[in-house]
């Protein structure tokens, strides 16, 4: 062991819910007692252990170890000591860069216990090593295709239980239905079988203030984490019954094997051909009879079309980017044909369906043709910059970031902070060290540890402040590579969906502004304003005044550019 310098060490603890079931060998318990006590033994200073309990060494996207990596990033120790190398992880590529390049190259001390494995020394079997945990790995992830294959098969449900039925008490791979929820999907098949379609329902649901699936098992039934559980909505939507309508769990059979993972190192998941599903009639008690069930089918697709299918319909360019300002959702292609003029009368328009805002919105409407010109006269001037406008526009952007003093002084106040963080971590473990030896009794290692703890969480306060704002030297990157997309372009005559999606981010619609006393338009041209917000890709907004006046003349915008393209006769 290195004596030349505190040797400050992190413990890290990993356990797959699969290796849980092996027994207390592998235990966090008996990982932590053998990182414990080797540190005795060594004379190193236990800072911290990261616990990963039930994540899977097939990637290292879990939660302790990433805080570990940030931490290790700020100094706060240089050990890094698991019980063997599979708990670093089972994926070979990774876990040999973390082990044999990451940590060395940072000046990280990485020890594997059991495996022997040491970066201050030769290892000349960790290829092998390295190799026999993916092994583990994939041999593992087989042996489960094939258990759940076997379940599958026997009709056991080994998945989440869905809307309506709970787990049997009796029998955990058997459905059974849930008191609380059942009554609200035979509601929903009901009013499907009598004509009512997916929004009315979900609006009727809200109305009376029914939990909706996922918010439910966040409340009632899963354990979630604190980012899972934020995700979940508190109304129902429309999507979400059409889901129930179409699930033939509610008959009694099981049905699962719809998708699968890619590989045993990813979590993404591909849809499987229908042909291999497994299917088990009659496994479980139905919510709903045959004859309500094919009722509601019929009446699920009445009166829907696919329009885009057919020629003659108006395709917007502006599909996921034109949204509405107040409640955020995307503007729809709407309007009507009058005497066969298509594009005047073509809007794109707020379905303003949100209930779950404070202010319910009212909805914004824009003529296609007036949105499609502004954002063709956006990007044609940002195209028609020389290099010099296009300079002046980088320094400004980085004016409004803040001068250079104040940028020298936020560095400065960012670095004091961050060496004032590292000197309190060398003390913590400096007073540690003390107590253990029997130099600091425990009264006095409580009042220091108290004050030191209160000045870290002021200085790390102070980095998350300094460090919510871009670096200036990325606000100057992402405009140079804004201006370089430009420069590919010299004017654009026409705007399409492949322009626009180089180009723009988001556009963000507001409702109309009439002159004073005008609540309405009273002619089809009469002027009135618009916020119009274009949000441009690595820059964002560039306008400062983003209320427009419209209707657009396209016929004078089109004169004007064509004569600042002709050649000067002088």
């Amino acid at each position: 062991m290195r004596t030349d310098k505190l040797t400050l060490g992190f413990a890290y603890l990993r356990l797959s819910n699969e290796e849980a079931q092996g027994g207390e060998s592998s235990s966090i318990t008996n990982q932590r007692m053998i990182v414990q006590n080797y540190c005795k033994q060594n004379g190193i200073t236990l800072v911290r252990e990261f616990v990963d309990d039930g994540y899977s060494g097939g990637n290292f996207d879990r939660p302790a170890f990433q805080e570990m990596m940030r931490q290790l990033s700020q100094g706060k120790a240089n050990t890094v000591i698991t019980k063997d190398l599979s708990r670093l992880g089972r994926d070979m590529r990774e876990a040999s860069y973390y082990a044999e390049q990451f940590f060395p190259e940072h000046g990280i001390h990485y020890i594997a216990i059991g495996d022997n494995f040491d970066t201050e020394r030769e290892n000349i079997m960790a290829p092998f090593l390295f190799a026999m945990n993916e092994v583990y790995l994939r041999d593992g992830s087989r042996k489960v295709k094939d258990v759940l294959r076997s379940k599958r098969e026997s009709g056991q449900y080994c998945a989440c239980p869905p809307y309506g039925y709970r787990k049997d008490r009796e029998d955990k791979y058997r459905l059974a239905p849930d008191e609380q929820t059942a009554p609200v999907v035979q509601r929903i098949f009901e009013r499907a079988a009598k004509g009512d379609s997916s929004r009315k329902i979900a609006l009727d649901l809200n109305a009376d203030g029914i939990i909706p699936p996922l918010k439910y098992r966040v409340l009632y039934r899963d354990e979630f984490s604190r980012e899972g559980a934020a995700r979940a909505s508190d109304v129902w939507n429309y999507t979400t019954v059409k889901r129930i309508l179409k699930n033939p769990v509610y008959l009694g059979h099981t049905l699962l094997g719809k998708s699968k993972k890619v590989s045993v190192k990813s979590k993404k998941k591909v849809p499987v051909p229908r042909d291999d599903w497994a299917v088990t009639e009659n496994t479980h008690p139905p919510l709903v009879t045959q004859q309500l069930y094919e009722r509601a089918q019929q009446n699920l697709g009445r009166g829907s079309r696919d329009y885009r299918a057919y020629d003659q319909v108006r395709k917007s360019i502006f599909s996921g980017i034109a949204v509405c300002a107040k409640c955020g959702y995307s503007l729809c292609s709407c309007g009507t044909v009058y005497k066969g003029e298509r594009e005047k009368y073509w809007y794109l328009s707020c379905t303003h369906q949100r209930q779950d805002i404070a202010e319910p919105c009212t909805g914004v409407r824009v003529r296609y043709a007036d949105l499609l010109e502004v954002v063709r006269q956006d990007l044609n001037h940002l195209l028609s910059m020389t290099d010099d406008q296009m300079e002046r526009m980088v320094k400004e952007a980085l004016k409004r970031f803040g001068s250079e003093e104040v940028l020298k002084a936020k560095k400065l106040q960012r670095e004091q902070a961050e060496a004032r963080l590292l000197t309190i971590d060398k003390m913590v473990g400096k007073l540690y060290l003390d107590n253990a030896e029997g130099r600091l009794d425990d009264d006095r290692l409580r009042r220091m540890m108290a004050d030191l703890e209160k000045e870290s969480a002021g200085l790390k306060a102070t980095l998350a402040e300094l460090s919510a704002v871009s670096p200036a030297h990325e606000v100057e990157e992402n405009y140079r590579r804004f201006f370089a997309l430009a420069r590919e372009y010299t004017q654009i005559s026409e705007l399409n969906r492949d322009i626009l999606l180089t180009f723009v981010e988001k556009i963000e619609v507001g409702p109309k502004e009439y002159p004073d006393g005008t609540v309405k338009a009273t002619h089809r041209n009469q002027p009135y304003r618009q916020s119009i917000r274009i949000f441009y890709k690595f820059i964002g907004e560039m306008q400062t005044d983003t209320i427009r006046a419209l209707p657009v003349d396209v016929s004078i915008l089109k004169q004007s550019e064509n004569l600042d393209n002709e050649p000067n006769s002088a």
